[in-house]
């Protein structure tokens, strides 16, 4: 990488630390492979310096934005991902999330919002009894 990318890719690493935690990062970083290498510094420079780095929204507001992105749109895994991180770095309450799944109820439809509460509980679940998936 080049200087200019090496440093934005820093300081994507550091807001994804920040977001979703030492533990998961070293663990996605590690599960790279030839194949997906490129993939992870894409986002890492894009998503997580230029996007998650702006000074429009805090990062409560992304974080709460994503999960509602997610739940809409069916991307369950990387729904999982933020409400366990959110949860767990206290960057939103049971409340907030709850409130965020009714507003996709609302807006993107009850099955939607639906599976959305059966995965977030499970989540809640696996926080409670200490198995950080």
């Amino acid at each position: 990488m080049s200087d200019v990318k090496e440093a934005l890719y820093q300081a994507g690493l550091a807001v994804r630390r920040k977001i979703l935690g030492d533990a998961w990062v070293d663990r996605s970083l590690a599960a790279r492979t030839a194949f997906t290498a490129d993939f992870q510094e894409i986002i890492t420079r894009n998503v997580w310096n230029e996007i998650w780095n702006r000074p429009g929204l805090d990062h409560r507001t992304r974080r709460l934005l994503v999960v509602a992105i997610t739940a809409s749109l069916g991307g369950w895994e990387e729904f999982r991902l933020h409400v366990r991180a959110g949860l767990e770095q206290k960057g939103f309450s049971e409340d907030e999330l709850k409130e965020v799944l009714l507003q996709v109820a609302s807006y993107a439809g009850a099955p939607a919002a639906n599976t959305a509460f059966a995965e977030a509980c499970r989540v809640i679940e696996s926080l409670n009894v200490g198995d950080y998936r």
